[in-house]
């Protein structure tokens, strides 16, 4: 039993410890479905054991926050890992690239990589949310 936790810890530490492109690039390894719904196209995410290894933990991303015009809110934004030009909004990237992110104190919008650190929460049924959200995050760096 002893060696089980020791494991089981060290697996923990590791989560948290990784980097924010070693988070992306975990995060990058989701398979979805497309479907169709009345408004369009939907991705429906199938997570990945090492995908859902991640949720409830507290992990870093860097990116770039989308400035939908109108809809920036300075507590809830939109970040990608790869620049707006090239943004699953903007350019060719998938979903997979995106996640919502809920602050804890307002930010001001800057078109500069920044970087937050929250708890991972995987979406895989709300098709009004992303399918990777940050709570609780705060932001790390500017």
């Amino acid at each position: 039993m002893k060696i089980l936790a020791f494991v089981f810890t060290l697996m923990s530490f590791s989560v948290m410890a990784q980097t924010s492109a070693e988070n992306w690039k975990t995060l990058s390894g989701l398979e979805y479905e497309k479907t169709k719904d009345e408004y369009g196209e939907i991705f429906v995410p199938k997570f990945g054991p090492t995908i859902k290894a991640l949720e409830g933990k507290e992990i870093t991303l860097s990116g770039y926050i989308i400035p939908f015009e109108g809809m920036f809110e300075p507590d809830h934004l939109i970040v990608s890992s790869v620049p707006v030009a090239s943004c699953f909004f903007c350019g060719g990237a998938g979903p997979e690239s995106v996640a919502e992110i809920y602050l804890d104190e307002p930010v001001k919008y800057t078109a500069k990589k920044v970087t937050f650190t929250g708890k991972l929460t995987l979406n895989d049924s709300d098709v009004d949310q992303l399918m990777y959200i940050l709570k609780e995050a705060k932001l790390e760096s500017e």
